[in-house]
């Protein structure tokens, strides 16, 4: 019991590749007192086995273990992870199923602290990703001139696969260091560039330190919205540069929100939506079976591959998705339903931009905006291009947009 009371009955302890040596007089405690262990089969040989003690190793996936042990609140349960458990760990899982107050985590040195240390890079300098379990193309918005990444690998190719990622988008100077087995006897280190890599295959456990270089013409991914329309694969259902720049600002995306993009196109809007924070997320909805092939595509190769679909027509498709913060509607407004499904799904405070192009559409903003009030704007764009000899602007399709946020009061949206 602590201070307060409370049963601090699961300890989390982490554990470097120097085992039980490495681990604090607290942490032997741990596991030495606990009733049940878990771990991972490397993390139980570390430990010395105790008489009585009940010994679990993951299954996979992990998750399935996770009924048994909190079935087993208040026992002495211990569970083994690699080096901080609260950083992309077991800890930071198991801490959104037990209360702090049930908790004691004993952290060891995290695999990024070992890598800034093996490197000489400070850690508050480095952006700290994981690509293990998750899409490697993650790392796309995070390759920025000069940036310095360190990743925990999913396995021992995890390596030359980023090298080839990093040589197809003009980062093949960029320099590796993968770092394999910290702490332990078995240590290593492989260094090069993406240019120069040519090991197909590193120590499973590693953590790659990467040095950004950034080559003339190299894809850098601007931290501004509105890319370059040619960036998108799309069939010319896409919201253009200048007019995509404006949407995202009338969006106004804050972290960890979530996006219905309706009508999705190419999918520009909630990719862009994605990019301005990690923990940002969107659904595109669309129902053409090639436009969904090409979001999927855009999604991977713009380092936003967690982007969801919601497959089929609005407001139809809409049902059953989790309640969204903002909605972007850029094509089928003049569906039955489709603006009131729309409206009644977002929460107090939550914001609805909508894009018009055509006559038709148009006329169902301006009586939205009638009835709900809102900004209405319109936005023309010319380009320059030729014009025999000479140059000329050639103006695009004038696009009206209309933007409302939902009233917090009870009842004072029901236009």
């Amino acid at each position: 019991m602590d201070s307060m009371g409370t049963a601090r009955w699961l300890a989390i302890v982490g554990i470097g590749e120097d085992g039980w040596d490495g681990l604090p007089p607290a942490a032997r405690a741990a596991v030495e007192g606990a009733a049940v262990l878990y771990g991972g089969a490397r993390h139980l040989d570390f430990v010395p086995v105790v008489s009585g003690q009940e010994r679990l190793p993951w299954p996979s996936p992990m998750t399935d273990a996770f009924p048994g042990l909190l079935a087993r609140r208040g026992q002495r349960v211990c569970v083994l992870a690699s080096g901080d458990p609260s950083w992309y760990g077991v800890g930071a899982t198991l801490s959104r199923l037990v209360p702090p107050p049930e908790t004691m985590v004993i952290p060891a040195a995290s695999a990024f602290s070992l890598a800034a240390s093996r490197t000489g890079w400070p850690l508050q300098d480095c952006r700290c990703l994981t690509v293990h379990g998750r899409p490697l193309e993650q790392v796309v918005p995070h390759l920025q001139p000069n940036a310095r990444l360190l990743l925990l690998s999913w396995d021992g190719t995890t390596p030359a696969k980023l090298a080839a990622l990093l040589r197809a988008r003009g980062f093949g100077a960029s320099r590796l260091t993968v770092l394999e087995a910290m702490g332990g006897p078995r240590e290593g280190r492989l260094e090069a560039t993406a240019d120069a890599w040519t090991a197909d295959r590193a120590a499973d456990l590693n953590t790659i330190a990467l040095d950004c270089v950034a080559t003339p013409g190299a894809r850098v991914l601007p931290l501004a919205p509105g890319l370059p329309d040619e960036w998108f694969d799309h069939d010319g259902q896409i919201t253009k540069r200048e007019v995509r720049a404006v949407t995202l600002s009338f969006l106004a995306p804050r972290r960890g929100e979530l996006l219905w993009d309706v009508g999705a196109g190419s999918g520009s809007i909630g990719i862009e939506w994605m990019l301005r924070d990690p923990a940002n997320r969107a659904v595109a909805v669309e129902h053409h079976p090639d436009r969904i092939a090409r979001i999927l595509a855009n999604a991977a190769a713009l380092g936003v591959p967690g982007l969801q679909l919601a497959r089929g027509k609005a407001p139809a498709a809409l049902e059953g998705l989790e309640r969204p913060d903002a909605i972007f509607i850029g094509g089928g407004l003049t569906a039955d339903g489709l603006l009131a499904a729309c409206r009644d799904a977002l929460p107090p405070g939550g914001r609805l931009v909508a894009n018009a192009v055509t006559l038709e559409s148009e006329a169902v903003l301006i009586d939205a905006h009638k009835r709900l009030g809102g900004e209405l704007t319109q936005i023309a764009v010319a380009r320059a291009s030729a014009v025999g000899g000479f140059r000329g602007w050639r103006a695009a399709m004038p696009v009206t947009l209309w933007r409302v946020e939902k009233p917090f009061a009870e009842g004072a949206w029901t236009a």
